[in-house]
């Protein structure tokens, strides 16, 4: 090589910092401060965690037999491991073809770590959503499609205390586009002290065209080149950007083809090929009764033994219903029957069924007085880990009572009583997570089998205990579904798949555990079990948004998309009326406005008062509903009231939840409150009408309960 010619190449190799020896990883070692050591497996852009940035295309590869085109490809050695070692295996997540439609996106930015430094960065928070549009709004998520900027908060995480642990974390306000690919970007990040935070060498190598002689990073270089491109179609430019990745979100059969083909399958069986049109056809499911309790009017100095006010009999069973769990009898710890490794959709063994257990309150007004008639039906969802023993608690029975309504449930199979211990084992090792999400799809059937049989000529309407003087006590034209908490949580998914209701009242409800799980009191109790096990608080969040990818298989989260106006295959459209409590400490309100903007329900108003939110714009981006009744979905807010003492020196009200991923602690959990109001039961009643409608029954006036009257 001519003199001048070396001259130049070794001028040019220092430049870039690429020292001139060969490396394993191809050509040439990296530049320093560039660690390619585990980069078939990690990304190199954030070493903070293996998998890191997240979600990431890095972590895909391309799959033309699946809808997005892309695959997940994680690798054992890349997963989270427990205090044990057991390592999460990643077989059920390389089964997905993208990242889940709300994943929280997390990367690790050092000096980015603590409130002073949001504040001077001018970060898009929770409590001004609005600022995602800011021109020089610095953290952004764009869509790939139509280049504009997805509606998000930021926020770092405050369950850490030292700063080293605490993380970045971008949330979506409205869930992703399923089957899009998005970018995230970062840009002037800002430290406590007002100083703009460098990128890391390993990102300056692409954003500033730093070619290099190492094979591991060229290879990326020309992908990497292609976001910058899409961001500046978007108006974000490369110069002063920190970070940017891209990842894919999965398709609409990723998430839903599991529960869609065992519930096709599990009415085929009954002779039912077209479950879109909303008429019964083959044969009932099988059942048998196994109790019946006959109550007698309460006399006039209140209710004795064996005498209740609001019902007349209690009715209780089971019901045979296909399991295509993995072991007889679809016991907690069984996961989904696979024909073949390679399959997408689960198969029943055959012969295995599942005998599951249901209750049904019959009031008064469908038996007994003055315009006696049938009882409208619903299915009624209980709460977090609970039973379906809790269609007999108060609430319950007063609006079967006060607007006829047979109230029929079932357990919530994967997160029911009999889970708890399955529950915690997960928690200590989340490999073990399919036996969870596994078993909530198989629960739904439980439901769709049982409110079959309550409309079904052949159903219980046949039976001498859903009988009064010979004839059915059941209004068999529609059967409806009201649930509460976890049930107003679950209620959205068995929504999305339900073939024998379009009207549903999701009661405090939400969508999208990984939000929800941190923002509860509930996951107090349960943090017990997962700290030992998993004892990095920053890798926990990365714990949650991974397991979030099979959650949404049976989280509403996963079918937001198609709960309302556009629904699955198979399936009808439905409405659905969301009663939210102001400040609810097991159900965060961030979370229930994510889900009504994604499902497209307005907002009725006035929502709250003037102080009782934080935001600057409350609920944006939630439509209002501007004349009543109202032919659609609904959001309604129904407030306990500020913190006070009543006259017995009690403690009521509760302030407005905290802006931080923390559960909210203050004042009395308003979290009953709305289902426990007589005008929050009659506007779920009128809703829950063949032709029904939301009617508005707090006035000029936001919806208060609890006793509370406004200010």
């Amino acid at each position: 090589m001519p003199a001048r010619r070396l001259l130049v190449v070794l001028t040019a190799v220092l430049a870039l910092g690429v020292p001139a020896s060969a490396s394993a990883g191809g050509w040439s070692s990296p530049p320093p401060g560039v660690d390619l050591t585990n980069a078939d497996r990690c990304d190199f852009l954030d070493p903070a965690q293996c998998l890191f940035p997240w979600p990431n295309d890095y972590f895909t590869v391309p799959d033309r037999h699946s809808d997005t085109g892309r695959r997940i490809n994680f690798q054992a050695a890349s997963m989270p491991a427990n205090k044990d070692g057991v390592i999460i295996d990643p077989a059920e997540w390389n089964r997905s073809d993208g990242f889940s439609p709300g994943n929280m996106i997390l990367t690790k930015v050092p000096g980015f770590d603590t409130p002073a430094a949001f504040q001077r960065t001018g970060a898009v928070p929770v409590t001004d959503i609005g600022r995602t549009y800011d021109r020089r709004q610095p953290i952004v998520v764009i869509n790939t499609r139509t280049k504009r900027r997805h509606l998000i908060w930021s926020e770092l995480d405050a369950n850490p205390t030292n700063p080293a642990d605490v993380n970045l974390i971008i949330r979506p306000a409205v869930n992703f586009d399923e089957s899009t690919r998005y970018i995230v970007a970062l840009r002037n990040l800002k430290d406590a002290n007002g100083n703009t935070i460098p990128a890391s060498a390993a990102f300056r190598l692409y954003r500033d065209g730093r070619r290099t002689h190492n094979a591991t990073i060229e290879r990326r270089r020309p992908h990497m080149e292609s976001i910058f491109r899409t961001l500046w179609r978007a108006g974000i430019a490369r110069h002063d950007l920190y970070l940017a990745w891209d990842f894919t979100v999965a398709s609409e059969r990723n998430n839903s083809q599991r529960a869609l083909a065992i519930r096709n399958d599990a009415f085929r069986q009954l002779g039912d090929h077209d479950l879109r049109d909303l008429k019964v056809r083959g044969s009932a499911p099988q059942y048998t009764v196994t109790s019946t309790t006959n109550f007698q009017p309460c006399g006039t100095d209140g209710c004795g033994p064996g005498e209740d006010a609001e019902l007349a009999r209690r009715v209780e069973g089971t019901i045979k219903v296909p399991c295509y769990l993995d072991k007889a009898g679809c016991p907690p710890g069984s996961r989904f029957n696979f024909a073949h490794p390679w399959d997408r959709t689960p198969t029943q063994i055959p012969g295995n069924t599942v005998d599951v257990r249901f209750i049904c309150n019959i009031p008064w007004a469908a038996v007994d007085g003055p315009g006696v008639r049938p009882a409208r039906p619903s299915l009624y969802g209980h709460g977090l880990l609970g039973n379906p023993d809790e269609v007999n608690s108060g609430n319950v029975q007063a609006m079967s009572a006060e607007h006829n309504f047979m109230f029929c449930a079932t357990p919530w199979a994967g997160m029911a009583q009999e889970d708890i211990a399955n529950a915690i084992a997960t928690l200590q090792s989340f490999g073990n997570f399919p036996t969870l999400t596994d078993r909530l799809q198989q629960g739904f059937l439980s439901f769709m089998y049982l409110g079959r049989l309550m409309i079904h000529p052949d159903g219980f309407g046949r039976n001498a205990a859903f009988q009064d003087e010979g004839r059915s006590v059941i209004d068999a034209r529609r059967l409806f579904y009201d649930g509460n908490s976890q049930g107003g949580i679950f209620g959205g998914a068995l929504t999305a798949l339900a073939p024998d209701y379009t009207r549903a009242v999701l009661g405090v409800p939400a969508m999208n555990y990984s939000t929800l799980l941190r923002r509860s009191v509930d996951f107090d109790a349960y943090s017990a079990f997962l700290g030992p096990a998993y004892p990095s608080l920053s890798q926990r969040p990365l714990i949650l948004s991974l397991v979030q990818m099979l959650w949404d298989r049976s989280d509403p989260n996963g079918y937001a998309h198609h709960i309302t106006d556009d629904p699955l295959p198979g399936t009808p459209s439905h409405k659905v009326l969301m009663h939210v409590a102001l400040g609810d400490h097991q159900v965060a309100n961030v979370a229930a406005e994510v889900e009504a903007r994604t499902i497209g329900a307005r907002l009725r108003t006035p929502a709250v008062d003037a102080g009782r939110s934080f935001d600057r714009v409350p609920f944006y981006g939630i439509r209002p509903i501007r004349w009543f009744p109202f032919d659609g979905s609904a959001f309604v807010m129904w407030d306990a009231g500020p913190t006070r003492t009543d006259a017995a020196g009690n403690v009521i009200g509760n302030p407005p939840p905290p802006i931080t991923n923390t559960p909210p602690r203050e004042g009395r959990d308003p979290h009953s409150s709305p289902r426990s109001d007589v005008n929050a039961r009659v506007q779920k009643s009128e809703f829950l009408k063949i032709d029904g409608r939301v009617v508005d029954v707090c006035g000029s006036r936001p919806c208060y309960d609890a006793g509370w009257t406004g200010p």
